[in-house]
């Protein structure tokens, strides 16, 4: 008996799509809440080849919903963190660790080796960029999100007669403001488990045809209630508009900046700012145990929460130059604080900490 003998007992399952699993060949975008769960089930599944891109490192706060780590791990890369954990656990898989984040200048390289695309992702900056990107490869895209106490699941870009992908649901990105996560609302671990299990579900029922997988569909799911609900998706004429045609103008497009950067500076800009200003103030928004942290740049921490509080070198600074993990909380922050400080100049950087060129350990 081998580790997947209930597999293949399992009646309309088998051995041979056992066999298609581990010919398989799956990306899993962000080892977080959602990428904990589908990556554990998929690898217990025997999904053959598992990929795992994230440039994301482990704070205490991330342990409440994502399982694959434990308080030993907190300052560790995820990527690695999660594929030494799954080779300790199953050694006839193989594990591609990507420690990095995703962006236009590597995603067309690293999805082209997969067969499907899982999203975990907790952005939109990086969920339009990845839909994008499958589009013009023409890769199935798996995808999840949870807000508060619902989920949702759905699988683009897999009928060839019907594609339908991300951009026909939400053809434009959100603005800054109106862009809440888990960080902001809360979230009970549970959920991202309940819908990272389902996108897991969902790519073992695609890889293997096995019954019918959500393809142009999106299952909705209410944790309060256990309520959950199908639509049916349709093509959207002003979302496949807004689809790159060529990958060098998708490798043109800023993410971060179509998600309502009004303000933004990138790091270089950010830095010559702080040389060249006396009273400019550098300010992290994100909560003070995320991680990394800044090298060798003085500045303040001001959780978003808090960035309405009366704090005297917010109101001496200036400019104020304000950043988070990714660029979404330090937009919000600065739309804020310009309605508290009319005149002051304030910006947020592009791509927070996860932009490659952010001055970090």
């Amino acid at each position: 008996m081998d580790r997947f003998e209930r597999q293949y007992i399992l009646p309309g399952f088998g051995k041979e799509k056992q066999k298609k699993l581990k010919d398989a060949k799956v990306l899993v975008i962000g080892a977080g809440g959602l990428g904990c769960p589908v990556l554990l089930y998929l690898a217990a599944a025997g999904v053959g080849t598992l990929g795992i891109i994230d440039g994301d490192i482990v704070s205490i706060s991330n342990l409440n919903r994502q399982v694959l780590f434990g308080e030993g791990d907190v300052g560790i890369n995820k990527a690695e963190a999660a594929a030494h954990f799954l080779k300790s656990k199953y050694l006839d898989l193989k594990i591609n660790c990507i420690p990095e984040f995703l962006s236009t200048s590597n995603a067309i390289k690293v999805l082209s080796s997969y067969d499907l695309i899982i999203d975990g992702t907790d952005n939109f900056p990086t969920r339009y960029l990845v839909n994008d990107a499958c589009v013009l490869l023409g890769k199935p895209l798996i995808f999840g999100a949870i807000y508060q106490n619902e989920g949702q699941v759905a699988i683009f870009n897999a009928d060839l007669q019907k594609p339908i992908s991300y951009r026909d649901v939400f053809p434009d990105p959100p603005k800054a403001h109106e862009i809440p996560n888990c960080s902001e609302t809360g979230v009970l671990g549970v959920l991202p488990g309940i819908i990272g299990a389902m996108q897991a579900t969902e790519a073992i029922k695609y890889l293997t045809g096995y019954d019918y997988p959500l393809i142009n569909k999106m299952l909705i799911y209410n944790l309060m209630h256990h309520q959950t609900y199908t639509l049916e998706l349709e093509k959207n004429q002003q979302g496949q508009l807004l689809i790159p045609k060529s990958i060098t103008e998708f490798e043109n497009i800023d993410y971060a900046l179509a998600c309502g950067a009004a303000d933004s500076i990138l790091w270089n800009e950010a830095l010559e700012l702080l040389k060249g200003k006396p009273k400019a103030v550098l300010v992290d928004v994100r909560e003070r145990d995320e991680l990394p942290k800044l090298k060798n740049f003085p500045h303040l921490t001001v959780p978003l929460e808090r960035i309405m509080e009366n704090d005297s070198k917010l109101f001496e600074g200036d400019p104020l130059i304000l950043f988070c993990q990714s660029g979404i909380r330090s937009l919000k922050a600065c739309k804020m604080l310009k309605q508290k400080f009319a005149g002051k100049n304030i910006y947020s950087v592009v791509g927070g900490i996860e932009s490659p060129s952010a001055p970090i350990y």
